[in-house]
């Protein structure tokens, strides 16, 4: 608590925080992306609010539609979902799946990797903080599953490279630490090969939140996500039939309207953690700095 008062002290006195940001757990995460370092990680921050001045990612919920969504879920088939037991989150990609060649027919990079930031805005600015309300406790990380099932070299393509590298240095510069940890399941000797070329395009600190297990990994999905909430092929009893199928069924804490109008106010927010006794405190008005919020898709 003291770094990150520490931390917050400097970025009132650059004039560098909002008060969109004005959050604890925000702010920690961006330190521990700095193992606390206060300098270097306000140097992280100052370069994260340039990039989203020139990305545009403070208006890309607004301002952005990704038409071809249906099309792309055909090729990319991914989607993330609540569980009960943890009131956490739990995102699920097909790599197996995928077709690279076919989406990029349906789509650009360009444009998925505006779907892709416009999704982690989304999360921080819906989905985390209707789940931090719900569980009465800090949501802002998820947990992945990746199933490889089929995956080989022919899955990773000069195309796939480029996403992969991409997304990977928005995730890391700009929305840090926010995968608790992934589990990568029926890993067959196809994708043990290709697995030594990702690691080398992944943070350390990711690669050791990574559990890769072969086809008996039922039991182990069970341990931290409840039957009821796990998809029917990964070993549960979870169809969501009446939402068009789990991987779209976008169902989660955000659905109630109650919890919605909390989140407008602004209840999630850790500002007890935030306030400090200082009197002399400048925050930038909104309108005239820019605003911090947050992606996932291929590797978190």
């Amino acid at each position: 608590m003291k770094v990150v008062d520490a931390f917050r002290q400097v970025l009132l006195l650059g004039e560098l925080l909002l008060p969109r940001h004005d959050d604890y757990h925000v702010m920690l995460r961006f330190l521990r992306a700095r193992k606390y370092d206060v300098e270097k990680t306000k140097q992280m921050w100052t370069e994260m609010l340039q990039w989203r001045k020139e990305f545009g990612a403070d208006t890309i919920m607004e301002d952005f539609e990704f038409n071809e969504l249906d099309e792309v879920m055909q090729y990319y088939p991914r989607g993330i979902m609540v569980w009960t037991r943890m009131e956490d989150l739990y995102y699920i990609e097909r790599l197996g799946l995928i077709d690279p060649t076919k989406l990029m027919q349906v789509t650009t990079m360009d444009r998925y990797v505006k779907y892709h930031v416009q999704e982690f805005e989304r999360t921080f600015a819906v989905k985390f903080p209707t789940c931090s309300i719900s569980a009465k406790q800090p949501i802002d990380q998820s947990t992945a599953i990746l199933d490889v099932q089929g995956v080989g070299l022919k899955n990773f393509n000069k195309n796939a490279r480029d996403l992969v590298t991409c997304l990977q240095k928005i995730d890391g510069d700009n929305y840090p630490e926010t995968l608790n940890q992934m589990f990568i399941i029926n890993a067959g000797s196809g994708f043990r090969m290709l697995w030594n070329t990702i690691k080398s395009f992944l943070d350390p600190k990711t690669t050791a939140k990574i559990h890769v297990l072969g086809n008996k990994y039922q039991s182990k999905l069970l341990e931290i996500i409840d039957a009821s909430e796990l998809l029917e092929f990964l070993g549960g009893t979870c169809t969501c039939v009446d939402r068009g199928g789990c991987m779209r069924s976008d169902k989660g804490p955000w659905k109630d309207q109650e919890i919605m109008k909390m989140v407008q106010n602004g209840d999630h927010k850790c500002s007890n953690k935030c306030e400090t006794p200082h009197a002399e405190e400048k925050t930038i008005p909104e309108d005239e700095g820019v605003v911090v919020v947050a992606s996932k898709v291929l590797i978190p």
